[in-house]
Formats: structure tokens, C-alpha cells, sequence
């Protein structure tokens, strides 16, 4: 099942598509982008190509959003994985010429907004770089609390890293009137 369409007053985040990848391609092959990400900066269109179709597929346990200023130009995405019965885990990335305008926080509160509202769900969580400051101060931003480390939890391509639990209850998102 695709992911349904959700709108703000500034952004369309609709499904992930496999024709995505080339608007994709300057996001994933950025240095600075992918420093925090599980994967290196991608060296080519045909690597990006066949990590969005992964991305882009239906059926593997996870919703993808595209996030568009209503353009249909993927600026990155919002990720939903499943989890256990109820929670989810949310992931995002974002073009960096868009960092610093509120895009990131308006998608991903939209996605979890549709996550508690439509989805029924009790948790939220996302995993993050310790020395990952613009990911940390989104999620405390927008109301997560800092759960837990996992030490050597992921083997990247700059290393084995630490990850820093960060999770979301329904009923404080409700709470904080967002």
C-alpha cells in the first residue's frame, strides 16, 4: 500500500517514486548530507537510482514520503518503518539548501501527526548520531525525548557509531499543541 498524500501550508509529501532519484541524486551523493547517514556519499545516479527503488517499493514494512514545496520535486524524504504492534520508527533527510528553513520540522511533524491521528499509534522513535546536532535539535524540537544510548550500534562508513534513542509518546504530542 502506498503512503497517502499529506499536505502543510508549504509542502506536498507524497510516495517516494523510483523516478525520484535523479532530484534525489545532489541530497544522497552530498558529503555533508551523508556524513550521519548509514551509508556513504553515492558516486553515481545508478547508485541512488537503486537505493530510492528500494525505497520507493511497497510492501517492505515502511511508508516513504517524498517531501515537495507542491512543485513534485523531491527535496528528501520522510521514512515510517514498522516496528512493533503500535510503534514506528521515523527517519528524514534533507536537501541542504532547505536546511535551516523549517521544512524538516513542518514534514516530519505532518508525518507524525498522520502517524497518531490516522495510523493509531502509542510511540514514535528515531535513532540518531550522537555528534548529530541539526538531527538532535529537530527531534527535541518537536517534542522527543532522549531515551537511551546504543553503544557501537552501527557499523557506517566512517566507522562503528554509537546511537542515541530519541522516542515520542501519543499522548505528548497531543500535549504540546504543536
Amino acid at each position: 500500500m502506498s503512503a497517502p498524500t499529506l499536505t502543510t501550508a508549504r509542502l506536498v509529501l507524497r510516495q517516494l517514486r523510483e523516478d525520484d532519484a535523479p532530484a534525489l541524486f545532489p541530497v544522497l551523493s552530498d558529503p555533508e548530507v551523508m556524513t550521519w547517514w548509514s551509508s556513504g556519499p553515492h558516486t553515481s545516479l545508478a547508485e541512488t537510482a537503486d537505493y530510492v527503488k528500494g525505497n520507493a517499493a511497497e510492501g517492505q514494512g515502511y511508508h516513504c514520503w517524498a517531501i515537495t514545496a507542491g512543485d513534485d520535486v523531491a527535496l528528501g524524504w520522510v521514512i515510517l518503518i514498522d516496528g512493533k504492534p503500535q510503534v514506528k520508527e521515523i527517519g528524514y533527510i534533507l536537501h541542504r539548501d532547505h536546511w535551516g528553513t523549517g521544512i524538516a520540522r513542518e514534514a516530519v511533524a505532518r508525518v507524525i501527526d498522520h502517524g497518531f491521528d490516522d495510523l493509531g499509534l502509542r510511540r514514535i522513535f528515531a535513532d540518531t548520531d550522537p555528534e548529530n546536532p541539526g538531527s538532535i535539535g529537530l527531534l527535541e524540537r518537536l517534542g522527543f525525548q532522549r531515551e537511551g544510548r546504543l553503544r557501537g550500534e552501527w557499523e557506517t562508513h566512517i566507522g562503528v557509531r554509537d546511537s542515541l534513542i530519541f522516542g515520542l509518546l501519543q499522548g505528548e504530542w497531543m500535549e504540546k499543541a504543536h
